[in-house]
């Protein structure tokens, strides 16, 4: 009995394998490690668990690789993706590859294989679009909906999807290959539309993982910059939460089969970008040097996961606080930055 992880060398990916070995699970990681810092990840995995897993360095755009993964497998975790908006802007066809045409070779590689192996998919908030129909008020530092109904609830799977931006139409198009193979082909299969996920291995960046790269901008004394007003809203979640819910979804497989849950750490925990800006202050005694750039396409400008579909499903609750989860990142991104520190990248050779 083994599960597959695509892009298990990535940050929520890692976590998970981590989990899954710790539990005493055959796990089999299939990634091709093009993510910045991600074989640092290995590393640690390997620190800890040794040989225990399986690495299969390939790429989910390459069906053979992909099939040949497949032999044995009894669960998949899907989450190899491209993940950045701003990417998929500037090579929409890398984007599409990967994400749609690389979730239909996984689709594909559990029937051809004849397999009952079940998957689980991670799509994104995307692809609900840009949410310009909820009407919003601007209340100190953040966006807040009109709506009592919504501000408390968030935002449900019954929301119209509305893909916008070529990651939300990539993503959203794998998102729905995946429930449609459960109901056309009957393969056991799920998604999961997640909102921002932070934690220990995620290297964030000016693009995608937001949270993280703040934290790692003024760890290291540099300025940090915000597309938009700063106002804008999202739900965070830390990924130990994230493990615990795919792990629980998958023990549930069978009853949520062909459908799709938003995933996120829901209208108790939310953080605008200002917000995070006088948490870093709080947490670091220092407030770093912010600049303002433009609205970035398909920016949400308040998006909150309503959680209570995979609440009731699976009896799962997300258990971190931000606040404790913050503080526990930015112990991890500065041993992070010490150990870079020592021991820095060897000089490539030039010719």
């Amino acid at each position: 009995m083994t599960t597959l992880v695509t892009g298990g060398a990535g940050f929520i990916g890692s976590n998970l394998v981590h989990a899954l070995l710790s539990n005493g699970e055959s796990v089999r990681v299939l990634d091709d490690l093009s993510r910045p810092g991600v074989e640092k990840n290995v590393r640690w995995l390997e620190e800890i668990h040794g040989s225990r897993f399986d690495l299969v360095v390939a790429d989910v755009r390459d069906p053979d690789a992909v099939y040949s993964a497949m032999r044995g497998v009894t669960h998949v975790f899907h989450l190899a993706a491209q993940v950045a908006v701003t990417t998929s802007i500037t090579d929409p066809r890398y984007d599409y590859d990967v994400n749609a045409t690389g979730t239909l070779n996984v689709l594909e590689a559990i029937r051809a294989a004849g397999s009952t192996a079940s998957l689980i998919y991670t799509s994104t908030n995307k692809v609900y679009g840009a949410l310009d129909d909820v009407a919003l008020v601007l209340r100190r530092d953040r966006y807040e909906p009109v709506s009592s109904v919504v501000a408390t609830r968030g935002i449900s799977e019954s929301r119209p999807l509305s893909f916008h931006s070529p990651y939300g139409c990539s993503k959203g198009t794998a998102d729905q290959y995946v429930i449609d193979w459960a109901h056309t082909f009957g393969i056991r299969a799920a998604v999961f539309r997640m909102s921002c996920i932070y934690g220990p291995h995620q290297f964030g960046n000016e693009d995608q993982g937001w949270v993280a790269h703040f934290l790692s901008r003024a760890l290291k004394h540099e300025p940090i910059t915000i597309f938009g007003d700063g106002h804008q809203v999202r739900d965070v979640l830390f990924v130990d939460d994230l493990v615990d819910a795919l792990l629980r979804a998958r023990g549930a497989i069978d009853r949520i089969s062909g459908r799709a849950f938003n995933v996120g750490g829901g209208p108790t925990s939310t953080l605008s970008l200002v917000e995070l800006v006088d948490v870093i202050e709080r947490q670091l005694r220092r407030r770093p040097n912010i600049t303002f750039e433009p609205w970035r396409i398909a920016d949400q400008r308040w998006y909150v996961s309503d959680t209570r579909a995979l609440e009731r499903t699976t009896s799962w609750r997300p258990q971190v606080d931000p606040n404790q989860g913050i503080a526990r990142l930015i112990d991890w991104l500065a041993a992070e930055i010490e150990d870079r520190r020592k021991r820095p990248e060897p000089a490539v050779a030039t010719l």
